[in-house]
Order: C-alpha cells, then structure tokens, then sequence
C-alpha cells in the first residue's frame, strides 16, 4: 500500500492488533451513523481512524440514550477502535490542526452539512489538486447538484424518500424498518467504495474522489419492488412479516403461541410440505395453489388452513415435521432470545469491549480472516486522544 505517512505505523493504537488496513491512516469528520459505520469498519480492519468532534458535546450520537451503562447504544455500536480528538475547527487554532491532519491522512470522511466541508477548506475539489493521492469520501443525503442536494436528510425521511415505508408494514399501516437501514446501506457503500480506493491507489498511486448518498444508497436495496412497480403496474403489497410474492412464506403459529416463520421457495417443497407437514396431500393438486403465483393470489385462504393445522401442533412437533420434510423455518425471535442465540453461543461471536463506562459485549464483526478470530479494540471517550495525536503531528513530518 502507497502510504502518505508510513510513521503512523509507530503509533500504539494501530499497532495493538495488526490487521489487513494495518498502516492506513483515516480522518473523518463524522456524525451520527452511515459515515461511523463506514469507518469503523475500517478500523476493525486495522485501520488508524481518527475521528474529529466537537469539544464539550462531540458526535451527535453520543447523546442519542444513555442504555449501555450510561452510554449511548449507537456510539458504543459503532465507534470503537476509534482515536477521538476534540478540537473547534472553526478557529484558526482548529483549522490549522484539521489541515494538519488531513495533510497526514490517506483517507478523509466526512458527512457534514452540505457545503461545510468546502468552507472549511476540506472539500472534496479542493484537495484533489493538492493531494491528488488522497481518498475523499463524503456522504450526504441527496448527493450534490438538484433540487434537493441542500436538504437535511436523516434514515426515517429517506426511507419515506425511497417508497420503503410504502412497502412496509401492514396493509393497513405503513410502516419504517425498525432500524437505520438507510444509514446502514450508506455506510456499507462508503465502505465498500473506500476499500476499492485503496486497492487503486495500491496499483496506481492514484487517489479518489467518491460521493455516496443515502437516497441512493437505499434507492438500490429498492430494486426489486422499483422494478416490481414499474414494469408490473403496482407495487408489492405490505403483508407484515410475510412475503409480498411468495406464498407460503411468513409467520403461523403453533399451539403454545410460539411463531414459527416458513420459507417455501419452489413446488417440489410445496409437495413435501402439503404431504409431510400438513398431512393433507391433496393440496397439491388443489387449483387455488398449483403454483406459486396462484397461492400468492389465493393466500387468506391457503393461511387459514396452515394456520389450522399449525394451531393443533406443538413446538416440537411443528419443527419435527418440518425437518423431515425439509422445509426452510425460523423462529420469530426477539432481541433478548437473539442476544441469547445458540448459533453465535456456538461459534463463539461475542468479545469484550472496553468503553469509558466499563467493559461490554459485543458481536463480532461477520468477516473472519484467516479463521481467526480478531479482538475488539475499546469504544474512546470525547477528546481521549487529543494530547497524543496533537503530540503525533508535533514529532512527525511527511
């Protein structure tokens, strides 16, 4: 890897646990979710990220709850293995420490408001004919030009922006996914698209200038209802926890109220299923559900009868079935029965984490190198590293 400041390889915090990023220097100015989520997947890679805030509040997303031992569950998620600086960038004494960082970075994020990245002479233009070996990575919204590249944007408004909210839920109420999941879609594309960079500038020296935005960003995990609508004349229906086009596909529940949610995706698990699981072989030959377009469209009726048979079964007994059958199930689980699950028991996905408040738990990341399984680096306190960097720009020169 080309490296602007190969000196940051002497620095204690990117050093603690060599990774594939290992050497890689990331600064970014980040709020909130989808630009933390991007670096700090970076970081768990062995990166050096650090992360500019603001003295005295710092990132926005500190403050969201006080859940995780009076720390705030977003930031404690998404900013470990951090190096926090607190600094006002907008003083001159500020600037002149931003300018400095960004002068040693290989990488600069940043999803500020639209325009103050420009204004604090850290735009993505700017710096391409200074450090045409940089990578710039801003994340907005709505993207730069058009109408609405000067809106604020956050998850819930543009997952309205998209149609998702339209598709979601109940036929009765429309409803938001119940996590970021526009947040989320952007911070995976920044990553994805850093990471790409980096192999560039690897092979080539060069750097890059990338642009995501969460409009879009979301807009491609539309795709299959977009062109479901577009080229079909109406969208998928909003059938809660069941499939709009696949049936049976979705929740029934067995006799102690317990929720087991099918998966059937093609006809000879439909022949299995009418015969090992119903026991009422006869539904396979029954027009209303000769395939799978007629079962969609005849679904009230074909959920009635699985729920009736559900209904008399156990848990044990649903499940024993269902594997000899075999069809595809889950159960509808919590989040406490998903922080107690068997399969991450088994593998052995959790790690301690340290944060200002104490040591925690958490998953692992899902990427496993080499087999092996990687410590979690600690979650920073605001400011926690500011002598140390500002000591770092003091002794080292590009």
């Amino acid at each position: 890897m080309q490296l602007r400041n190969s000196s940051s390889l002497s620095d204690p915090s990117s050093t603690s646990r060599p990774g594939p990023l290992h050497g890689v220097v990331v600064v970014s100015l980040e709020q909130a979710v989808a630009a933390p989520f991007a670096t700090r997947q970076l970081a768990d890679l062995g990166a050096r990220v650090i992360k500019v805030e603001r003295p005295g509040a710092g990132d926005l997303a500190r403050g969201y709850d006080t859940t995780v031992k009076g720390l705030a569950s977003h930031f404690v998620w998404l900013n470990r293995g951090k190096e926090s600086v607190a600094i006002d960038v907008k003083t001159a004494e500020g600037a002149e420490i931003l300018r400095q960082l960004v002068d040693r970075a290989d990488v600069l994020v940043q999803n500020l408001a639209p325009g103050a990245a420009a204004r604090l002479g850290i735009g993505a233009d700017e710096l391409a004919k200074t450090r045409p070996d940089l990578i710039t990575c801003d994340i907005s919204g709505y993207g730069s030009g058009g109408p609405y590249s000067a809106k604020k944007a956050y998850d819930l408004l543009i997952q309205c922006e998209t149609g998702l909210v339209s598709i979601t839920g109940t036929d009765e109420t429309p409803s938001k996914v119940g996590l970021s999941i526009a947040d989320v879609a952007t911070g995976m594309y920044a990553y994805s698209g850093m990471l790409t960079a980096l192999l560039r500038k690897e092979q080539t020296g060069q750097g890059a200038n990338l642009e995501i935005s969460m409009l879009e960003a979301l807009g491609e995990w539309m795709g299959y209802p977009l062109l479901y609508t577009m080229y079909g004349g109406t969208a998928p229906a909003r059938t809660g926890a069941s499939h709009a086009t696949i049936a049976p596909y979705g929740p029934f529940t067995v006799a102690d109220g317990t929720v087991i949610n099918l998966g059937l995706q093609n006809e000879r698990e439909w022949e299995n299923f009418c015969t090992v699981v119903l026991e009422q072989p006869e539904l396979r030959e029954d027009p209303r559900f000769s395939s799978n377009y007629r079962r969609v469209e005849n679904r009230d009726q074909l959920d009635r009868i699985i729920s009736s048979v559900f209904s008399e079964l156990s848990v044990e007994e649903a499940v024993a079935r269902l594997e000899r059958a075999p069809i595809a199930y889950a159960e509808q689980r919590t989040m406490s029965s998903f922080a107690t699950h068997p399969q991450l028991e088994a593998r052995k996905r959790w790690a301690p984490v340290s944060t200002p408040a104490g040591e925690i738990q958490a998953l692992i990341p899902p990427v496993t190198f080499d087999g092996e399984t990687p410590s979690l680096l600690p979650v920073p306190d605001l400011g926690e590293h500011t002598e140390a960097v500002l000591q770092w720009l003091n002794t080292t020169r590009i």
